[in-house]
């Protein structure tokens, strides 16, 4: 009788052990893809690239040079405008010629001078190279990306609700994402939510499949200092309520 006894409370406790730790992870009902904050970097001319001082994983900072394109038009063109305001400047301080040339002169330095910069293609923020779609000796054309760059110290990821459930959740509320293959929590908040319901994504699952209705939440988690969220992983996400 003992022994039964016995066995009886080891597998109530083992059961009460399981329960706990199902029940635990129920509060994350939601889940989401991590998305980086992407910046696509093009060119304002069509040129050849004759140098990339990056690859992809690059960890770069803002104002770092990325690329040089070859430019030797605008280059002609920026040596002959900055050596005739040179020459007119010096006859200009001898008052040896009117103020109308020299400034049309200056004009014509200026404007070239933004051209030659445009042939050195700098990071806009501090990131990671994700994304590199051109080679040495290809040419681009204008607004055409050449490299997308993202800030992995902060990432996002989209949630869909209900209608029931949106009413207890408000922008700058903190949230918990659970990042399951290495039993890891990141903080994040609410940065917003859409005004209008849509149908759900076909990629994306919600805590009832009958809903049919959604409204997208968009929350900003920080990342760690080793980066570990990636874009593509997925967030299994607690609201605070």
């Amino acid at each position: 009788m003992k022994k039964k006894i016995i066995i009886l409370a080891i597998s109530l406790i083992a059961l009460l052990i399981i329960a706990l730790l199902f029940f635990r992870h129920q509060p994350f009902a939601y889940s989401g893809v991590v998305e980086a904050i992407e910046i696509d970097i093009s060119s304002k001319i069509s040129d050849n690239i004759t140098k990339f001082y990056v690859k992809e994983g690059d960890r770069v900072v803002k104002g770092q040079v990325l690329l040089e394109l070859e430019g030797q038009d605008i280059l002609r063109s920026y040596n002959f405008a900055r050596s005739e305001y040179e020459r007119i400047k010096k006859i200009y301080n001898r008052n040896a010629v009117s103020k109308e040339i020299y400034d049309f002169k200056k004009y014509l330095y200026d404007d070239a001078e933004i051209k030659k910069n445009y042939l050195i293609i700098k990071s806009p923020i501090d990131g990671t190279v994700l994304y590199k779609y051109y080679n040495e000796g290809e040419m681009v054309t204008v607004g055409r990306k050449i490299l997308t760059v993202a800030d992995l110290k902060e990432m996002d990821v989209w949630v869909y609700l209900p209608h029931n459930a949106i009413a207890s959740i408000n922008v700058g509320e903190k949230v918990s994402g659970f990042l399951s293959e290495i039993n890891k929590e990141f903080m994040g908040f609410i940065c917003s939510i859409n005004d209008t319901a849509e149908f759900t994504p076909k990629n994306v699952q919600t805590k009832n499949e009958r809903e049919r209705l959604v409204y997208g939440v968009k929350i900003r988690f920080k990342n760690d200092e080793n980066l570990t969220l990636k874009p593509g992983m997925t967030l299994e996400i607690k609201f605070k309520n």
